[in-house]
């Protein structure tokens, strides 16, 4: 029997993944696991799904050729464009699935986590959409830095609530989260926003973000005249768009998967994101993953110039595609990220999020064929990031 990459019947990835979580949350994860499968494989849902998909998200999204880049790194690159997603990153596609999972499941109350804030404007547009109430932590840190975006989230009728605790980031934000859910269990959803938390989210967030390597499938067969690239590219922090790049490759050995994480100053500097390559196996947010953590097991709080990418953790998915070698893991440093997202705008009129910015900053270290077809997940655009690129603008 051919080894297999995704999760088992127990909610695991190899070694990775469970649902390790305080008894006042067991109902709340248990009714959601017995329920996500026959809900989300039903004919009502997937007709709605990819309704509003395709006419409120704007889905397909593009996969574009990119003549300039292709000829700076001697190869064929493509990008999937999910910046062009409405609200701008592939967010959407998540927060799409899930509120009408809580729809049938009879929530009225939603909350959510956000760092870069890119899947809290998503949340609180599919709750405005439903008319559902919304309530989204951020870190204080991260609410100063993507002040448009908590804005955004505002006017669309969200409750925005700042967390102060910790490095006031991603990590800080949805600790409260949980806290809330463990306080109101009855009524109320989570929608996580990455491939992270106890089973079954990692698998909810991956399926729905599935959507975007069924695109490129048929998209570069179309382009190319085969349905599979050589190389797939994707930034990874939780890891959604990671995750729905690579989902329906994952066991094709024809294609190379390559993960850019955070290295922030420097995987040695003690300030960094690379969580695949500093962690070690530990319990974070209910998942059993790959965690930044001290010699004692406490999380050491991690560091990017990338909010998105800004967590300790790593989804179980991705832990075990590194550990089976499935998968190659670059840490690219904040200032390789800057580079890589101004070359790509002046390449290729492309102004990237900082969370892309470190899957262009893994081109220049794989050495390409002139042959070789890749295919680059840009998750999202740098309209919220602008003040930091203003900043380092030479």
């Amino acid at each position: 029997m051919k080894k297999t990459f995704q999760i088992d019947e127990n909610g695991y990835y190899g070694p990775y993944g469970g649902a390790y979580i305080p008894e006042i949350l067991h109902k709340c994860v248990e009714e959601l696991r017995e329920n996500y499968l026959p809900i989300m494989e039903s004919e009502s849902f997937k007709e709605e799904f990819n309704l509003l998909l395709n006419d409120y998200a704007g889905r397909p999204s593009p996969l574009y050729f990119a003549p300039r880049l292709s000829e700076r790194y001697g190869c064929r690159i493509y990008l999937k464009r999910e910046d062009l997603n409405h609200t701008g990153a592939h967010k959407i596609n998540n927060t799409i699935g899930q509120i009408l999972i809580a729809q049938r499941m009879g929530k009225r109350r939603i909350i959510a986590e956000t760092g870069a804030g890119q899947h809290g404007v998503a949340t609180a547009t599919v709750c405005a959409m439903k008319n559902m109430e919304c309530i989204v932590y951020m870190g204080k840190t991260d609410v100063e830095r993507q002040y448009t975006n908590v804005q955004k989230m505002r006017m669309l009728g969200a409750e925005v609530r700042p967390v102060t605790s910790g490095n006031m980031t991603l990590k800080d934000a949805t600790n409260e989260a949980i806290r809330d859910w463990c306080c109101h269990p009855s009524d109320t959803h989570y929608i996580i926003g990455s491939t992270v938390g106890p089973h079954p989210y990692p698998d909810i967030v991956a399926r729905l973000q599935s959507v975007i390597s069924k695109e490129i499938r048929g998209q570069i067969l179309e382009k190319e005249g085969r349905d599979y690239p050589d190389y797939l590219i994707a930034c990874v922090g939780g890891g959604s768009n990671a995750a729905g790049t690579v989902y329906d490759y994952i066991d094709d050995d024809r294609v190379k998967i390559v993960l850019a994480e955070a290295g922030g100053e420097g995987i040695t500097s003690g300030r960094s994101a690379a969580t695949i390559q500093l962690g070690r196996v530990g319990i974070i947010h209910g998942s059993r993953t790959l965690v930044m953590q001290n010699e004692d097991g406490q999380i050491e709080e991690p560091y990017s110039i990338s909010a998105g990418l800004d967590y300790p953790g790593i989804g179980p998915i991705h832990a075990n595609m590194a550990q089976e070698k499935r998968a190659r893991v670059l840490a690219i440093n904040d200032d390789e990220a800057l580079k890589a997202a101004f070359e790509l705008t002046r390449l290729e009129g492309i102004i990237p999020a900082l969370e892309s910015a470190h899957a262009l900053g893994a081109l220049p270290k794989i050495k390409f064929k002139p042959n070789d077809v890749v295919v680059l997940t840009v998750s999202g655009r740098g309209d919220k990031d602008i003040e930091t690129y203003i900043r380092h603008m030479s």
